[in-house]
């Protein structure tokens, strides 16, 4: 599988803008009081400081990190120079190649890939526009919030036929769907979730998916270095895992063959694994 990804033209940071970060910026940004920054990113008008007040990590302040293109100066520096929306934006561009040879790897057509958390589906539609092998997506969520700029976006990509929105509890998701998924997208949400959680979200998982059917989820490290400016100026509080702990979390559903992809930021891995028994 290692061939897949050899070719993804990722962002990187050179030696000097990672050294600057270490000693200038990260501090800065950790430890400048925590009501100054958020009020200079009032001042700035920052669009990704008031999507992430009004829902930490949410899926419009993901969109702008996606995107990387912000109108304001403040989040032209976040979003631009950040390592986290950097990161992001590789495991965007990882975890859809990587969903995109799953679907093409498949041996029948109308491939089923199953988003948990989905959120506007971003990654998914993107795979789904990668993907040579036909495939349709069910994307679940327990709030319809992006679901309008999902079916936009779907639209505009020419695959909003192949797109479906459902609202609901991703632990209730035998009650869901009307048939079992061949691929199943757990990107972004590990970081959110307890051991506990993550258990009882894949172990409902499991019960829908057949045998050899693939997951597809991501660690995240502290490699960023700004965990306490997340904290203290956004709110976002993350769980940070190794690839061996959440692939543990996942072998109690079941689940093994792991193989993981590093982005080359070092903040985030995604694995694959299959459904074995």
């Amino acid at each position: 599988m290692s061939e897949w990804v050899r070719d993804i033209d990722f962002e990187q940071h050179g030696p000097l803008k990672r050294a600057l970060k270490t000693v200038l910026g990260n501090p800065i940004a950790n430890y400048m009081p925590a009501g100054l920054m958020r009020g200079l990113l009032r001042l700035t008008e920052s669009e990704l400081a008031a999507a992430n007040w009004a829902d930490p990590g949410g899926w419009r302040s993901m969109v702008i990190s996606y995107e990387g293109k912000p109108r304001q100066i403040a989040d032209k520096l976040l979003v631009g120079a950040g390592t986290v929306p950097t990161a992001l934006r590789n495991r965007r561009r990882l975890a859809t190649r990587l969903l995109a040879r799953l679907i093409d790897q498949a041996d029948h057509d109308d491939v089923h890939v199953l988003c948990l958390g989905a959120g506007p589906g971003l990654i998914v539609i993107d795979a789904l526009t990668q993907a040579t092998r036909r495939a349709h997506a069910t994307l679940v969520d327990i709030s319809p919030d992006a679901f309008d700029y999902g079916c936009s976006l779907a639209a505009q990509k020419g695959v909003v036929d192949r797109v479906r929105y459902v609202l609901g509890d991703i632990r209730d998701i035998d009650e869901l769907l009307d048939t079992p998924p061949d691929i199943v997208k757990m990107i972004g949400i590990c970081e959110y979730l307890t051991d506990e959680q993550i258990i009882e979200i894949v172990q409902a998982t499991a019960g829908v998916m057949p045998r050899g059917a693939s997951i597809v989820f991501n660690t995240i490290s502290q490699a960023h270095g700004t965990d306490r400016f997340f904290r203290r100026v956004f709110g976002i509080h993350m769980t940070y895992r190794d690839v061996t702990h959440l692939q543990g979390l996942l072998g109690q559903a079941g689940f093994g063959n792991f193989a993981a992809f590093p982005e080359p930021l070092g903040v985030y891995n995604v694995v694959v694994g299959r459904r074995l028994g």
